[in-house]
């Protein structure tokens, strides 16, 4: 285990760290409610432990301590160098030597403000106040000039480019050179979630595993996911608890309190809700029932064009970003059987927007509107995972098919 993975340090369980460790994927959703806290306010450097609150794998609301000295990692579940993040399966030893505990490190995205000089932006705005006010009253606005001198020195603090980060030579061939960046801690968080205590289903779901295609025939939802589902559904009391502002009611970014067409918009775990270029928001729908895809007709037509138009608008006026810049679209199999809408911006590339678990939004309106039972109908592609039981399932229920049939005694 890298020496460094001891030495992180955090904010509010959010790292300032070079480490190069890497992914996860499609978790996160909520299945056991990782706790995933970020921080612009840097930590004092005394402090490394912070309070988050969390559900853990029991879905019972807690409020911990987490102090990642007290971290023993036991094993690397998910290294992926893509999307640089790392899973890690250990022990918080000053909580339970028996409990198990996932942490998963993921380096965030670059923002504009970061990539900034705000040293030279800043400067040159002060040096012209300076000389506006020798021209009228040095003494009056000395205050303010102090004060546009202090913003150079914060401003500075968060970019790349600034005297607090350090480049160490790899190697100069001509005008060719590579370099390590050791920059800000400000500039240079990890972003970290944390489930404890971590079940079973929890380390299989973030361990590395083989991946397979399958094509789901309406017969084979029928007898082989639909009672796979009601036996196998993990609770969603999470989602309720967000539906009747239980939890979470400071998150909402649009609601429509509508039980027929209404729904919640807020972020999802993935997103900090902070760096736009990742912008990621989920539409919970507040009519209970529609498990999946597969539930989908006509009756629900306009529910789903008032999540496409709604929340188009709410993150138009809360994000400026227009529809034209975001991906709507849901998943097949999602991680959780209660219908929810996924919105993206383009310019971000997270996990299951590829095209054999994403289902555009408004092609799912077109689908229904050609054909009102379309999905019911329709073959559906999704990708398992080799430990998940619903693809056990689907492998026993082909080994039927291919049995044959028992010979017949030919009776005279």
């Amino acid at each position: 285990m890298p020496e460094s993975l001891y030495q992180l340090r955090t904010e509010s369980v959010e790292l300032g760290s070079t480490s190069d460790n890497k992914d996860y994927d499609e978790r996160q959703r909520r299945q056991g409610q990782p706790a995933s806290a970020t921080s612009s306010k840097p930590a004092p450097e005394s402090s490394s432990s912070a309070s988050v609150v969390v559900e853990d794998g029991v879905n019972n609301p807690t409020s911990r301590s987490y102090d990642l000295a007290d971290f023993v990692p036991v094993r690397i579940l998910n290294n992926n160098s893509t999307h640089k993040s790392v899973s890690l399966l250990g022990h918080f030893v000053s909580l339970s030597r028996d409990d198990y505990a996932i942490i998963v490190l993921e380096k965030t995205a670059f923002t504009e403000g970061q990539l900034k000089n705000h040293k030279r932006h800043q400067t040159s705005t002060v040096t012209k106040v300076n000389s506006d006010d020798v021209a009228t009253n040095l003494s009056e606005n000395s205050e303010s000039v102090q004060s546009s001198a202090t913003g150079v020195i914060a401003a500075v603090e968060r970019s790349f480019f600034s005297s607090t980060s350090q480049l160490r030579t790899e190697f100069v061939n001509d005008i060719y050179g590579n370099f390590l960046c050791v920059a800000d801690p400000e500039v240079n968080q990890i972003k970290v979630t944390i489930i404890y205590p971590a079940t079973e289903r929890h380390i299989v779901k973030f361990s590395t595993q083989k991946r397979y295609l399958v094509e789901e025939t309406a017969q084979d939802y029928r007898t082989v996911t639909l009672p796979h589902i009601q036996k196998e559904q993990l609770s969603l009391e999470w989602l309720y608890n967000i539906l009747e502002h239980r939890k979470e009611k400071d998150r909402i970014v649009f609601e429509d309190p509508s039980e027929e067409i209404g729904f919640i918009l807020l972020p999802d775990l993935k997103w900090d809700g902070k760096t736009l270029e990742q912008l990621y928001l989920l539409a919970l729908v507040r009519q209970r029932g529609i498990k999946s895809l597969r539930d989908l007709n006509a009756t629900h037509l306009p529910l789903l064009k008032n999540i496409q138009t709604r929340g188009i608008e709410a993150i138009k006026t809360r994000y400026g970003i227009n529809a034209d810049q975001l991906r709507i679209y849901i998943h097949y199999q999602p991680t959780f059987y209660h219908l929810h809408v996924h919105f993206t911006y383009l310019k971000h590339d997270p996990p299951g927007i590829y095209c054999e678990k994403s289902h555009l939004l408004t092609s799912v309106i077109g689908n229904i509107e050609l054909l009102p039972d379309y999905y019911q109908k329709v073959t559906l592609s999704c990708v398992l995972s080799e430990t998940d039981k619903l693809y056990g399932k689907f492998e026993a229920a082909k080994s039927e098919l291919d049995e044959p049939e028992p010979k017949r005694a030919k009776v005279e």
